[in-house]
C-alpha cells in the first residue's frame, strides 16, 4: 500500500484549472482499483491518495498520469507501508 502525498506548488486559482482533470483522472484509477480513498488536505495545500500497487515503479507510473503532476500544479510524495491492522468499523466514519 501507498500513501501519496501532493503538495500543491502553484495558487489555487491554478490548482482549480486542472481540478476537474484530476478528478477524471481519480474516478479512472478507483474503477481500475488502484485507489482506495483520496481527498484534499485540510488546510488545502494539497491532497492525499491511498493506493494499492505491486510496487513503487507502478505508482511512478499512475502518478506520472496525473494531470496535476503534467501541468507541474503539485510535488508528491510517495510513502510506503503495510497495513497490518484496520478496522472496518472507522470507515462507516467518512462522509460520502
Amino acid at each position: 500500500m501507498f500513501i501519496v502525498i501532493l503538495t500543491y506548488k502553484k495558487p489555487l486559482e491554478e490548482v482549480d484549472l486542472y481540478l476537474q482533470a484530476h478528478r477524471d483522472y481519480l474516478s479512472e484509477h478507483y474503477a481500475a482499483g488502484d485507489f482506495t480513498m483520496s481527498g484534499p488536505q485540510t488546510p488545502r495545500l494539497g491532497g492525499v491518495i491511498v493506493m494499492k500497487a505491486e510496487n513503487h515503479s507502478v505508482v511512478d507510473t499512475i502518478i506520472a498520469q496525473d494531470p496535476f503532476k503534467v501541468n507541474g500544479i503539485a510535488d508528491y510524495q510517495i510513502v510506503e507501508f503495510t497495513p497490518t491492522m484496520f478496522s472496518t468499523d472507522n470507515l462507516k466514519m467518512i462522509p460520502g
